[in-house]
């Protein structure tokens, strides 16, 4: 039963990734040809430095607990289950407020290079 489930979730994962993948490069192509509205365009850059921030958030994080986890790994008798839960939240929490940082600036740049306020 494991097996039909894995075999399942496993396809259906490349199909959600197969049509994501399509779907932007139509997108990007009616872009690049001039097929669509200047407002769409608008819209379209927006959502991709949209996807760009959650891509940088979500890498920051993994890689906080990702740390936390070779800390325990390396030091098994010196860190104990519960302080390794407690350094993954720790880290994923850093990871938080460096990524607000970092997406606090990035949309202060965006704003004002192009004349919002």
């Amino acid at each position: 039963m494991e097996d039909v489930l894995i075999t399942i979730a496993v396809f259906g994962g490349i199909a959600v990734l197969f049509r994501i993948i399509t779907d932007t490069m139509t997108r990007h192509k009616l872009i690049n040809a001039g097929l669509v509205d200047e407002k769409v365009k608008y819209l379209f850059t927006r959502q991709h430095q949209s996807q760009s921030l959650t891509n940088i958030k979500w890498g920051m994080i993994l890689v906080g607990i990702g740390l936390a986890l070779l800390i325990k790994q390396l030091l098994p008798y010196y860190v104990a289950d519960e302080t390794m839960f407690g350094l993954m939240f720790l880290f994923a929490g850093i990871a938080y407020l460096v990524y607000y940082v970092i997406a606090d600036k990035r949309t202060r740049r965006n704003s004002e290079g192009s004349g919002q306020a």
